[in-house]
């Protein structure tokens, strides 16, 4: 008896459900989304050399392509790391160039050789040899061949000024396609070094001692390094060298546009550095910018904020879009 009852109180239950479902009507919400951006696809570790001999073993330079959809060939900007001359991580600056993507540009973010196993002008030859890649390459990826430009921060921004001081110059075209040119129109060189022999110029008397050391990166990057068929001593032992590795003494009237943005808490580059490279372009009558931004040290959180982001693609806008 007392199953049936259980199945009679079961069944009214479930009834009862049943008719509130049938009674009550809940209404969605309606989101309205205008299409403000489009969609980014991701291409990771597409390699860009062909493979060369560092001694006894092979070695593969890679990039990632940040691809914005669109039915017509956008803009590309080239990002190149810093890495304190010792490597050169291609993942950085997400969010930065994930903004660039954003606002309609094809972002290709590479590797280049550095030290210790490699010094200047090597890593100078593999930026001007991603850049012919990708417009050798400009129908898969939907790029503008046209329409060129080179960010880098640190490091990267160094070689940022070195692409924009290079238009029509081919003395660092080395390897493939070399029926693509390398030129570039604009640059954006993010507290960058400018010239060698003065990195630390504006620090303390040790710590300039120590930019001037046979250890320091920056000497491993124009000499090599002692034991591996790099002779000792430091930047200012080798002026010719230091000088031939200094994007600085390259600035002439075919020195493309640039932007310069360097902190004025950075303890590891200089802000003279950007500087240097504004006075020089300036003085040769070259459109280009600098921002200091008061506060901020050389990398982290001040860099991916948007007052700096929004100056970064008004540049680049202003050159390639405009």
């Amino acid at each position: 008896m007392r199953k049936i009852l259980l199945a009679l109180f079961v069944m009214a239950l479930l009834s009862s459900f049943a008719f509130a479902d049938e009674g009550q009507k809940f209404e969605s919400k309606i989101l309205n989304v205008p299409l403000e951006k489009n969609q980014v696809m991701l291409y990771e570790n597409i390699p860009f050399n062909s493979g060369k001999e560092r001694g006894s073993q092979m070695f593969t330079l890679a990039m990632d392509i940040l691809q914005p959809d669109s039915k017509e060939p956008l803009p590309l900007i080239m990002f190149i790391s810093g890495g304190g001359f010792i490597m050169s991580p291609k993942n950085n600056w997400i969010q930065q160039r994930m903004r660039l993507a954003e606002a309609g540009y094809v972002v290709a973010s590479i590797e280049y050789r550095h030290a210790p196993l490699s010094k200047f002008p090597l890593p100078v030859e593999d930026c001007k040899l991603a850049i012919r890649w990708l417009r050798a390459h400009a129908d898969q990826y939907n790029i503008d061949p046209e329409r060129v430009g080179v960010l880098g921060n640190s490091a990267g921004g160094y070689l940022s000024a070195f692409m924009g001081v290079l238009n029509d110059n081919r003395e660092f075209d080395k390897g493939d396609f070399l029926d693509q040119s390398s030129n570039i129109l604009c640059a954006v060189d993010i507290f960058g070094i400018s010239e060698l022999m003065s990195i630390g110029d504006d620090y303390p008397e040790e710590e300039r001692r120590l930019h001037d050391s046979p250890g320091i990166t920056e000497a491993m990057w124009v000499k090599g390094v002692p034991g591996f068929g790099g002779p000792d001593g430091g930047v200012k032992d080798f002026p010719e060298e230091s000088r031939r590795a200094s994007p600085l003494y390259y600035v002439s009237d075919k020195t493309v546009p640039m932007l310069f943005m360097h902190g004025d808490a950075d303890k590891s580059v200089s802000p003279s550095q950007t500087d240097k490279m504004y006075q020089a372009l300036r003085a040769q009558g070259i459109e280009a910018e600098r921002y200091v931004v008061p506060g901020a040290p050389h990398g982290g959180a001040f860099w991916m904020q948007e007052p700096v982001l929004k100056i970064i693609v008004d540049f680049f806008d202003k050159y390639m879009k405009k």
